[in-house]
């Protein structure tokens, strides 16, 4: 049975910084690619940052550039979305997903085409 588990989230004050983390059972993450993708209420959903498998290409959502950084151990089976300089704008529920890569990294981001979604965690940015 293929699972993604989020972990990682909780509550920040504004300017901290949260690491979440994604890690895959039943699977091998090396040939997929992952999404960091968020949800929050009364909004669309958003890909936030994408990671192609190898690790090589990557895509960042606008709202976060320069803040938040994916990257994956592949031998921890493990993808980590670092997230910096939190804002409460950032408050959302962060779910993972997986895929093979089947367009660009961005393409896949953009439209959140992924077959293997985590349950999700919950991150709260509030003084």
């Amino acid at each position: 049975q293929l699972q993604l588990v989020e972990s990682g989230g909780g509550l920040e004050a504004p300017g901290g910084s949260l690491r979440l983390s994604c890690t895959a059972s039943g699977f091998t993450l090396n040939y997929y690619a992952i999404g960091w993708f968020r949800q929050a209420p009364g909004k669309e959903r958003e890909g936030v940052a994408c990671i192609s498998g190898s690790g090589g290409a990557t895509h960042y959502a606008d709202s976060v550039k320069g803040r938040f950084t994916i990257s994956r151990d592949n031998d921890k089976n493990t993808v980590y979305l670092q997230m910096n300089s939190l804002k409460p704008e950032d408050t959302a529920i962060y779910y993972c997903a997986a895929d093979h890569l089947f367009t660009t990294v961005q393409a896949m981001c953009v439209e959140g085409k992924y077959s293997y979604w985590g349950q999700g965690t919950q991150v709260t940015v509030s003084s």
